[in-house]
């Protein structure tokens, strides 16, 4: 006897969350197609050789199945040069980095030799101990000690810019991902919609399902344009039109993607999600007569080891991990507070931290070179400018925008942390109510390297946050 009607029509809103352990998880990595999402394919290019060569054989197992819609094929080719050049800017961030802080740290040495050499001549009047001073810390003998350390950390940063076997100013010639790519999906590439075709499924998007947040895509309705908006609608689209055309036994999808957005994933019950969207699973099985399932990159890889019997290096998998975390992070950061833990391993949204710079009038270049930075040691300050000119009504935020959950100081009658500095570091007139202030190290730090122009528009914005902070906690 079948079910009633009402349990058939919701099926799909009435299953649990798809877990690892379903029974009939195994059949779609084993009959139907495979459809990878573009973030997917461009991890490649953050893996390291050995662990990419290990990820392409995997992928390998798939070739047969694997079907890859225009849109993703364009994103795809489109995204290449600018993960490797995102890369590139890192490293050359990092190096510039290190080499400003050991040029910080020989200054701080010789600095402080010239304090202890004062205070030497001034109260002991001891001419010996201060000639053995100078003796120990010279100049030569600071540097001779400190390119150690430059050698060192110029040494694995070097080894950063081979170990991912891609040449960083790589024509696409020189590309050892592309071919590689293109050999595993051999004809299995959509083609180029129509542009009647385009065009109303732009309308569609646009007009009917983005502002009635219909799946997937509605997240991405404010880019910059309508045809950048609807990618992922665009995408979703011809897998429906392509699997529609394929043999009845055949008409299972799984779908691969990074993206857990709420345009992918319903809502759970606290901050992230919790399971694809069911109506998803509906609108398939409705204009195609398929079956769907959606998974993370993380727990395809682990189905490929599963099910096709493939081998992944746990040090390979680490890698996925690393790589997913990554991504997850940057989507999951609408709507989420930005915590100074969280804020090293987040890239902010590109643009957003010149617009918090250019609202509150920081013109030295330092500070700009800061701003445009793409490495980690920059992005704290980076989430903290656009904080708090949010904060302090300087610019006006967008909808969209993350919150900033932290601060560069904090009026308080104890320390916030152990390496929190006191507001009596700084000269009397450099900082309101010295007394009762701390000050963060990364902040500190920052002020030392920032000429006056600025400095004082920085210390100006700092102070009046932590004064705005305490007033709101009373």
């Amino acid at each position: 006897m079948s079910d009633p009607v009402l349990l058939q029509r919701f099926a799909a809103w009435l299953q649990p969350q798809p877990s690892a352990v379903d029974a009939e998880r195994s059949a779609f990595f084993q009959n139907g197609i495979i459809v990878l999402d573009t973030n997917v394919l461009l991890s490649l290019y953050e893996y390291t050789e050995t662990s990419r060569e290990e990820v392409l054989s995997a992928l390998e197992q798939t070739a047969g199945r694997l079907w890859m819609p225009y849109q993703v094929g364009l994103e795809f080719v489109r995204g290449r040069r600018s993960t490797l050049e995102s890369r590139k800017r890192a490293l050359a961030d990092a190096a510039s980095d290190v080499n400003k802080k050991l040029m910080a740290a020989r200054k701080a040495i010789i600095e402080a030799k010239n304090l202890v050499r004062t205070q030497l001549d001034k109260y002991a009047r001891a001419p010996e101990e201060v000639a053995s001073l100078d003796a120990l810390v010279k100049d030569a003998e600071v540097d001779k000690h400190l390119s150690v350390y430059r050698d060192e950390f110029r040494r694995h940063l070097d080894m950063l810019k081979t170990d991912h076997g891609l040449a960083l100013n790589a024509t696409d010639a020189e590309d050892p991902i592309l071919p590689r790519v293109a050999e595993l999906y051999g004809e299995g590439v959509g083609q180029q919609p129509d542009d009647d075709v385009l065009r109303k499924r732009l309308e569609e998007a646009t007009a009917f399902r983005f502002p009635n947040k219909i799946p997937p895509g509605f997240a991405d309705s404010d880019k910059d344009t309508p045809l950048k908006s609807a990618g992922d609608f665009l995408l979703w689209e011809e897998v429906v039109e392509y699997v529609s055309h394929l043999p009845e036994p055949s008409r299972r999808v799984l779908f691969v993607s990074n993206d857990t957005k709420e345009d992918w994933y319903e809502s759970g019950s606290g901050t992230r999600s919790s399971r694809p969207w069911p109506s998803l699973v509906d609108e398939l099985k409705r204009r195609a007569g398929a079956e769907l399932r959606v998974e993370t990159q993380l727990h395809f890889y682990s189905g490929i080891r599963e099910f096709l019997n493939v081998e992944l290096a746990e040090d390979t998998y680490a890698e996925i991990v690393r790589v997913s975390e990554t991504y997850d992070a940057k989507i999951h950061s609408d709507g989420q507070l930005v915590t100074e833990e969280t804020a090293p391993r987040l890239p902010p949204p590109e643009g957003l931290p010149l617009v918090a710079l250019q609202s509150v009038g920081l013109t030295s270049p330092a500070v700009r070179a800061a701003v445009d930075s793409s490495s980690p040691s920059h992005w704290t300050f980076q989430w903290w400018l656009i904080g708090v000119t949010a904060q302090l009504g300087r610019r006006v935020p967008d909808d969209r925008e993350p919150g900033v959950g932290f601060a560069a100081a904090s009026r308080s009658s104890e320390r916030p942390s152990p390496l929190w500095k006191p507001g009596t570091v700084l000269p009397p007139g450099e900082w309101l109510h010295r007394d009762s202030s701390w000050i963060a190290p990364w902040f500190m730090e920052l002020l030392d390297a920032t000429p006056k122009i600025d400095r004082a528009v920085l210390r100006g914005l700092a102070a009046q946050q932590a004064q705005e902070n305490r007033r709101s906690h009373g």
